[in-house]
């Protein structure tokens, strides 16, 4: 069963940034996507960023130029690194693993999540 723990959540004001991590355990070896998704109060939870096995990433349109994923295989942790940030950007952001490749369209179907980790960015 895989298990994912997000932390570095916080409060920052705008223009301000954060790093999320993302420690995942019980992994079979296979290949996994690893992907950040949030969501803000009251809407849906959205797809934030991707990547896959393979270091090849993808980004929403609302964060692309702002926001980074990573991950480092050995130590089995995915981070989001969060520059420029906005009000807008106030959300549950949530870490979430998918076997096998990354989706082309990210959506919340993915069968492991994390507890989430919230983060708040004031005016």
């Amino acid at each position: 069963q895989v298990q994912l723990v997000e932390s570095g959540g916080g409060s920052v004001q705008a223009g301000g940034s954060l790093r999320l991590s993302c420690a995942a355990s019980g992994y079979t070896g296979r290949r996994y996507c690893m992907a950040w998704f949030r969501q803000p109060p009251g809407k849906e939870r959205e797809g934030v960023a991707a990547i896959d096995s393979d270091g090849g990433t993808s980004y929403a349109d609302s964060v692309k130029g702002r926001f980074t994923i990573s991950r480092d295989n050995a130590k089995n942790t995915v981070y989001l690194q969060m520059n420029s940030l906005k009000p807008e950007d106030t959300a549950m952001y949530y870490c979430a693993a998918d076997p096998g490749a990354c989706p082309y369209i990210l959506s919340p179907v993915f069968p492991y999540w994390g507890q989430g980790t919230q983060v708040t960015v004031s005016s």
